[in-house]
């Protein structure tokens, strides 16, 4: 019995850390819901600027976006980091599924206007700006490996097909936490542009 509460202490330990670790100190961007159906959430973004990296390899986008907002930008200014993370999605002609990552961007702070925004020092990143718009989103937990994002966007244009709703743009993934979050705990999202 002795064991048992140990055990369950430890694990109670492990827990809390896990939980104090994954709390993310980024602002996310914000936006307004406008309705749902089912699992789908319709919501109003902002126009929004974004650092945007053309590659297949998270990592290395990552990498790049990061030392961006840490300073390596003309006037070598720190920008604030924000949540979420996009992974904008290459979409095979022959099929309606995900596959490998065509860029990542980070979304710029709420506010930021592209005059405003410092120009990159490594040519690999680009900024972006996006007009307001309005998304259809499916929210789903985990590490977001290929098979959860395509079987989440699977779903969410299943969903808008038959509530009749037209989409812009391609399906892209948005991630919410710090690579210190335990899966079950991370907030993903897959998204597309939506005409109503």
């Amino acid at each position: 019995m002795r064991t048992l509460i140990v055990v369950i202490g430890v694990l109670a330990v492990i827990l809390l850390l896990a939980l104090l670790l994954s709390r993310s100190s980024a602002d996310t961007i914000p936006y307004t819901v406008t309705g749902t159906t089912g699992e789908i959430e319709f919501r109003q973004y902002p126009a929004l600027v974004l650092a945007t990296v053309d590659t297949a390899d998270d990592n290395e986008g990552f990498s790049l976006l990061f030392d961006y907002i840490s300073g390596s930008n003309k006037p070598r200014e720190k920008i604030p980091m924000t949540a979420p993370v996009i992974t904008a999605q290459k979409i095979p002609m022959t099929a309606p599924g995900v596959s490998d990552a065509a860029s990542m961007s980070f979304v710029l702070p709420a506010g930021t206007t592209r005059e405003a925004t410092p120009d990159p020092l490594d040519s690999r990143v680009r900024i972006v700006t996006v007009p307001e718009r309005e998304i259809a989103v499916i929210r789903f937990s985990g590490y977001a490996p290929p098979e959860d994002v395509e079987a989440a966007t699977s779903r969410l244009q299943a969903g808008l097909k038959t509530s009749g709703i037209g989409t812009t743009g391609q399906p892209f993934l948005m991630r919410y936490d710090s690579p210190w979050t335990p899966g079950f705990l991370r907030r993903n999202e897959v998204a597309i542009g939506i005409r109503r």
